[in-house]
């Protein structure tokens, strides 16, 4: 009985991570395949004025809880996994929650959040040099992200497929 309570939590669970790295690789997406773009089309100083208020507003309970959920969520996924590593699910379990911890929160906390930090003291009416620098480099770690946060939404969908394969 225990056993099967586990395997319904460990199933919702990784329901709820496919969905949110799957969400946030959206977000990301967005982001990568026209938000930037999108900036880098106008006036730097609009540009930069427009990040900026971007950069505030995601911070917000609905964001930050997707974002910072899934990853709560990745803990107990990543420790069955450590426990069951002979099951078929395992590997794919570790895998997303590899990909999501490393490739998604770890790359926004070492990368993309220092960068929002350096643009916050921006004034955006001379900041075109710097505006640059940083459209090029956010940019760049953000198509880590999006990849990254994909690949985990994938790794959870194969999870879900084989959770009751092998018990």
């Amino acid at each position: 009985m225990a056993d099967s309570w586990i395997r319904q939590g460990i199933w919702v669970l990784t329901l709820a991570a496919a969905l949110g790295t799957g969400l946030v690789a959206g977000v990301f997406f967005a982001f990568s395949s026209f938000i930037m773009k999108g900036l880098a089309a106008i006036p730097a100083d609009r540009a930069i004025a427009a990040m900026q208020s971007i950069n505030i507003t995601v911070i917000n309970p609905l964001m930050m809880g997707v974002l910072f959920g899934t990853a709560a969520v990745c803990v107990p996924l990543a420790i069955y996994g450590l426990n069951v590593i002979s099951r078929a699910a395992a590997p794919w379990l570790l895998l997303g929650c590899l990909l999501y911890l490393l490739g998604s929160i770890l790359v926004t906390a070492a990368f993309n959040v220092p960068l929002n930090n350096g643009l916050a003291g921006i004034n955006a009416d001379s900041g075109a040099e710097f505006w640059l620098k940083y459209l090029k480099s956010w940019t760049a770690w953000n198509h880590v992200r999006t990849l990254a946060s994909l690949l985990a939404s994938m790794a959870f969908v194969m999870a879900l497929c084989r959770l009751n394969d092998a018990k």
